[in-house]
């Protein structure tokens, strides 16, 4: 699979700093590369991302802010990628994915958070709907990577990762990895 990026629209360091966050916590438990912030700078939404990367690892996993978003995504075009928007408007998931996984290319992802401006509808390559109700883009997103990687994503153990988990029925297994060499577990 190609790399997968998320562009996160729209947020306000006042009001969304725990719904972007979510947004970069799907971004990298999903399997993208990595999650860019659309036009303000949030180094507490960044600190907490890279923290959680580096416990739980996935060091290629990238936090960019601050990033003029037409401009990002116009350069992810003329590179050769596709952009995907998230929005109820669009054509249905189902509908696609298989397309979007066949293109073998970079896929942009775009989340809103507030209204999307118009001339990123026009800029998408694909308009996708999570359904086609009012919901969260912390869903949308979790939805689309897990229908686009199939659902391998849910198994991922990063390997350099610091913590893991081992699934159990009950109670609640957490494994640290202290290794002196830096190597992965």
């Amino acid at each position: 699979m190609a790399k997968v990026v998320v562009l996160r629209l729209g947020h306000r360091p006042g009001r969304d700093k725990r719904v972007t966050t979510h947004v970069g916590l799907v971004a990298r438990a999903f399997g993208a590369s990595g999650v860019v912030i659309a036009g303000v700078r949030d180094e507490s939404v960044v600190r907490s991302l890279l923290k959680v990367r580096e416990l739980w690892g996935c060091r290629d996993f990238f936090v960019e802010d601050g990033v003029d978003p037409v401009e990002y995504v116009e350069r992810w075009k003329k590179g050769g990628g596709v952009v995907v928007h998230l929005t109820m408007y669009g054509v249905h998931v189902d509908d696609v994915i298989e397309h979007l996984r066949s293109l073998g290319r970079d896929l942009l992802v775009i989340v809103g958070a507030e209204k999307v401006p118009r001339v990123f509808y026009e800029l998408a390559d694909f308009n996708v709907a999570i359904g086609h109700q009012p919901h969260s883009e912390v869903a949308a997103l979790a939805v689309f990577l897990d229908r686009l990687f199939g659902g391998r994503e849910l198994r991922l153990i990063c390997p350099d990762a610091k913590l893991y988990i081992v699934p159990q029925q009950r109670g609640k297994k957490v494994v640290r990895v202290e290794r002196s060499d830096g190597l992965s577990p």
